[in-house]
């Protein structure tokens, strides 16, 4: 069984670019859609709207990979499906092990998507002797203390850290030290890695604070197609800590 402990994925060998990485896998959750209802070719556009992107981004991403699709036929779902996962590095099994078994830790373990992606959850592992035995998602968490034995045990290069924060970096380099070279980082800190380590980080309040400036933004793009509100009439003369108080105040 290949672990991927050698094998790195072909886009960086071939110079994909990492945005065009990074809505690869957005094209597959379409097309996985698309396989599954039977469908077996879809334009650019109905493609690009599905994932969420723009028809000539989709056709600039997909020329990285050497498909073009057909005119007046489009694409081959069935090949891009197996294309992209090639590409993604998803035709072959990556043991993953989750560091941190909280709330999150157990809701990522649970998590069905992963077998269907490529991805096994080799192992799970928390610091509290509490919890050594116990089964998560049919799993039994393991120690801390034996992180680096089941690290070598299972070829895994793929770590997800879900601890507190103040633990996250002393998990981090137990990981890279024993072999780790990607990790999925839930902690609300920024981890330090050496070279050749790809740290992607997932901060759910960081995203609810975009959508809250979105909201604000709408909120105050309708106030302003809104008509101005005019200030109470004031007696000649009357003034405020400014000098005149105006008709209408300033945003």
């Amino acid at each position: 069984m290949a672990t991927g402990r050698t094998h790195r994925p072909a886009t960086r060998s071939r110079g994909i670019p990492e945005a065009t990485v990074a809505r690869l896998p957005l094209y597959l959750r379409a097309l996985t859609a698309l396989s599954e209802r039977s469908v077996p070719t879809v334009s650019s556009e109905e493609l690009a709207a599905a994932a969420g992107v723009n028809s000539a981004k989709l056709r600039k991403d997909f020329s990285y990979l050497g498909s073009y699709g057909t005119r007046g036929v489009g694409y081959d779902v069935e090949y891009l499906v197996y294309q992209i996962s090639r590409e993604l590095g998803l035709t072959q099994d990556w043991p993953v092990v989750i560091v941190g078994i909280g709330n999150l830790g157990a809701a990522l373990a649970n998590y069905g998507g992963f077998a269907s992606r490529g991805f096994r959850v080799a192992a799970l592992i928390d610091a509290d002797p509490a919890m050594a035995g116990k089964p998560v998602a049919g799993i039994p968490v393991q120690h801390t203390d034996d992180l680096e034995k089941i690290i070598q045990d299972n070829g895994v290069s793929i770590g997800v850290i879900a601890t507190p924060a103040g633990a996250a970096q002393p998990v981090c380099d137990r990981l890279v030290a024993a072999g780790v070279t990607s990790i999925l980082n839930f902690a609300p800190t920024v981890l330090t890695v050496p070279d050749g380590v790809d740290v992607r980080k997932v901060d759910l309040s960081i995203e609810l604070q975009i959508l809250a400036f979105h909201e604000q933004r709408k909120a105050g793009e309708e106030h302003d197609g809104a008509v101005p509100p005019v200030a109470p009439h004031q007696e000649s003369g009357e003034q405020g800590p400014d000098g005149d108080v105006p008709a209408v105040m300033p945003a």
